[in-house]
């Protein structure tokens, strides 16, 4: 049962009634919608920050930027790492959350003291006069920004299987109430980026970003606060060791016994002894990967190194078998973070101006956040149903079918994004409206609503029992390797146009060719949706995801869940 392994904050066997459920996720909720009123503005506006304060060249702050993104989704491991490890996910969501307010705080410090600025200049005339920060003052800028990413990645996939642990995935009507989960859990970070966006943003720009900072910091708190009271009514997973570990024994001891072979009878297989199980899900022999079936054959040897369970044995398959949607979702995703950091540049470069108001550039995306909420809510409350009673799937499609919609989308948004910038550079300087990148704006909004929840519900559904927070951490892994990616393939692209000037060197987006990196990308997007089309038609899942096979002790074939699959 899904429910083995849960307590309540005493250590007691769960009740379903008392503990769990939607009134639980409530209060995750409320933390992720806290987190991220200070986390999203903070992403996208933190280029106007290095650029126009800290006086960063363009493609040094957007590659800063870049770097922060990822960052905070890669050390979503380390968070997971210690959760699944060591320490319940809610203790751990505890112990980061201030080390995220610290960020925070470092940052208002630096923001309040003109002695940690560089010196005055005029970043927008006079862009060659200015000097960037360095020295102790990038010191202190590098530790801040630092701080935050090291405290957000653990909260943020630490609330993602805290939530999913809330419902037993056995019971269709809980499975249907983890799959609304994952869907308000991306609503929830809209609705916190919609409120940063609008307030916070115009803080920053108009009363100063150390008060935006101190404003990001008081959220993180009062999200952990409410957070903190709800721990009656939690169900909490028991930390069962390290599952890399396991993971990594299988393939040592495979390594040990490569010239064994394989026996065909599965009573030669060691299956671990009833209460001896460091795994909380007791997973059967699959096919595929039969190298690795060797670390648990019993030669008589029982070190921990030399001989494994079977159900590790199957932990290990589980991370090969996703190893290539992860992959091909990676460069899937590639594109997005510099589109969106290019995106608030070229605002910038645009009129603002709606009626007499002139909009800060990162407030633009609103339009995506907006549209993403509305979709969300539309999609969970009347489409899913619908869908679900057309196709069977308990989420109306497939988490990969969600996936490759979303990256289709993307490859769209960069197109439009390519000839809006066409347009912008031979428009007068000012004069074309800001309103022109609301069809990317639109596009990323599509993108998220899909590959967002679909990475999600893929990695943390496809996870074992005992490693659900590193399956919600490789999704996170998704975004931050793309960043730090998208970071490397700036510098290549700017190596390779350095004769023309570079196509994203120049001290502005004028003195560049921002349109036709756009087409780069987009063709770069094009080509990875093709691989991730054909990772996706190969991939098999573990549980038939139509509403007929919920419980865990279902069995349906190979070919069923491969038609499944896409």
């Amino acid at each position: 049962m899904a429910l083995e392994g849960l307590v309540d904050w005493k250590g007691q066997p769960v009740n379903p009634k008392r503990h769990g459920g939607m009134k639980a996720t409530m209060f995750i909720h409320f933390l992720v919608v806290m987190t991220n009123i200070g986390n999203i503005p903070m992403l996208l506006n933190v280029v106007s920050y290095l650029h126009g304060t800290m006086h960063m060249g363009i493609a040094d702050a957007s590659t800063t930027a870049t770097n922060l993104y990822g960052a905070i989704c890669v050390f979503t491991l380390f968070g997971a790492f210690i959760s699944d490890s060591y320490i319940k996910r809610f203790y751990t969501i505890l112990i980061f959350a201030p080390i995220e307010i610290l960020g925070y705080m470092l940052l208002a410090c630096q923001a309040h003291f003109r002695s940690l600025h560089p010196p005055p200049c005029d970043i927008t005339n006079h862009p060659d006069e200015c000097t960037a920060v360095s020295g102790r003052n990038l010191g202190l800028l590098t530790l801040g920004l630092w701080v935050i990413p090291l405290g957000e990645g653990a909260v943020r996939v630490c609330a993602a299987a805290l939530g999913g642990d809330q419902f037993d995935g056995g019971d269709p009507r809980e499975l249907r109430g983890k799959i609304s989960f994952f869907n308000w859990f991306a609503f929830c970070i809209s609705l916190g980026g919609l409120v940063g966006l609008v307030f916070v943003v115009w803080v920053q720009n108009n009363e100063g970003w150390d008060l935006g900072f101190v404003l990001s910091a008081l959220a993180a708190l009062l999200g952990a606060v409410v957070l903190l009271a709800g721990l009656p009514f939690y169900r909490h997973q028991e930390p069962t060791g390290s599952p890399l570990t396991r993971i990594l024994q299988v393939f040592v001891s495979a390594f040990r016994k490569r010239n064994l072979p394989v026996p065909d009878n599965l009573m030669e297989m060691h299956h671990a002894a009833e209460g001896t199980c460091t795994s909380i899900e007791v997973l059967e022999r699959t096919s595929g990967f039969k190298f690795l079936d060797k670390a648990a054959v019993d030669d008589g040897d029982t070190r921990r190194w030399s001989l494994c369970t079977v159900t590790q044995v199957e932990e290990a398959k589980i991370i090969l078998r996703m190893l290539p949607i992860f992959l091909s979702s990676v460069l899937g995703y590639l594109p997005i973070p510099l589109l969106l950091t290019f995106s608030v540049q070229q605002g910038g470069t645009m009129d603002t101006r709606l009626g007499r108001t002139s909009i800060p550039p990162a407030s633009l995306f609103v339009i995506p956040v907006v549209f993403q909420m509305v979709i969300l809510v539309a999609y969970d409350r009347a489409a899913v149903p619908r869908l679900r009673r057309a196709t069977g799937y308990a989420g109306g499609i497939t988490p990969l079918q969600r996936i490759g919609a979303g990256f289709a989308s993307s490859v769209v948004a960069l197109a439009a994004a390519a000839a809006v910038e066409a347009r912008r550079r031979g428009s007068a300087a000012g004069r074309m409206s800001v309103f022109w990148l609301t069809p990317q704006f639109f596009l990323l909004g599509v993108m998220d609503v899909t590959s967002f929840v679909g990475l999600l519900e893929f990695f943390y559904s496809e996870a074992s029992a005992g490693m659900k927070s590193i399956g919600g951490a490789v999704f996170f892994c998704v975004l931050g390797a793309a960043s730090w990616l998208g970071s490397s393939l700036i510098r290549v692209v700017n190596r390779a146009t350095a004769r023309r000037g570079g196509w994203l060197g120049g001290a502005s987006l004028d003195a560049g060719r921002l349109d036709l990196f756009y087409w780069l990308l987009a063709l770069f997007g094009l080509v990875s949706l093709a691989l991730y089309v054909f990772c996706a038609w190969s991939y098999t899942y573990r549980h038939d995801p139509r509403m007929q096979s919920t419980m865990e002790d279902d069995r349906v074939s190979p070919a069923a869940m491969k038609q499944a699959a896409v």
